[in-house]
């Protein structure tokens, strides 16, 4: 199956479309059901996105929670912090009312915080399996997705939707992260990608779909829309890139 597939010139066209992807989805979701449910990724490649909703308008900020599909086991003021980085891009500059800013604690036991995160989902969503209106992913350079990383136990998990997962690497952070039952269950899954450095990963990804690689699994389960940019998106085929770059062409602001 052919990858759902947005190829824009540069990392500053992604934010603009991403954000624009993210206030109708809001105002849909608002219209349908009272309320938007969010979950922001970390990483470089959606911070433009962020800088351009707390500049526009249009997002019914009073009507939407704000979720995290990972975090860092960190305080919120650590330079590492997700929490942290979307604060200064984002929510210090937007009316969206604090109760509904719903921050994963890092500076917290990991495994307590997983189970009090995992709970205060269901309770926020109303549902025993959270259907989140948008959830944003990026790509690690090794095909890991919020934080399941290759070969890690986390991506067997099926029953917790929510789980602590150790730091990768000697010298990373462990981690907090959502599980793929839950991913896969969000009504949007968009994965926002930009830089040279991400090509190979997201080749592998999209071109070859090798099937042990995080990024893949997540992708296919929940039939996710990608957004790169042309530096992203060089090492694609020439199809697949094109079909991408027509994707833009049509509509600067693409549907999920």
């Amino acid at each position: 199956m052919s990858p759902r597939l947005v190829v824009a010139p540069t990392a500053q066209d992604v934010g603009e479309c991403v954000a624009a992807m993210i206030v109708r989805a809001a105002q849909g979701a608002v219209s349908r059901r009272g309320r938007f449910l969010l979950a922001l990724s970390g990483g470089q490649s959606p911070l433009a996105a962020y800088a351009r909703l707390a500049s526009g308008s249009g997002m019914p900020w009073e009507r939407t929670h704000l979720f995290w599909s990972d975090e860092r086991c960190v305080p919120p003021d650590h330079p590492d912090s997700n929490f942290g980085a979307a604060n200064a891009a984002l929510l210090s500059r937007v009316p969206i009312p604090p109760d509904q800013v719903h921050r994963i604690r890092g500076e917290e036991d990991p495994a307590a915080e997983a189970r009090r995160y995992e709970a205060l989902l269901r309770r926020v969503a109303g549902e025993d399996l959270p259907r989140l209106d948008v959830i944003l992913l990026g790509l690690g350079e090794d095909g890991h997705t919020a934080s399941l990383f290759p070969g890690s136990a986390a991506l067997d998990e099926r029953a917790r939707l929510v789980v602590a997962v150790d730091a990768p690497s000697e010298g990373m952070h462990a981690r907090i992260t959502f599980t793929l039952p839950l991913i896969a269950a969000g009504r949007r899954v968009v994965f926002v990608v930009t830089g040279a450095g991400k090509a190979r990963a997201v080749a592998r990804v999209l071109e070859v779909q090798e099937a042990t690689l995080p990024a893949t699994q997540v992708a296919a389960a929940s039939r996710a829309l990608w957004v790169l940019d042309e530096e992203a998106a060089r090492d694609l085929g020439d199809a697949l890139r094109r079909a991408g770059c027509r994707a833009w062409a049509r509509q600067t602001r693409p549907r999920v």
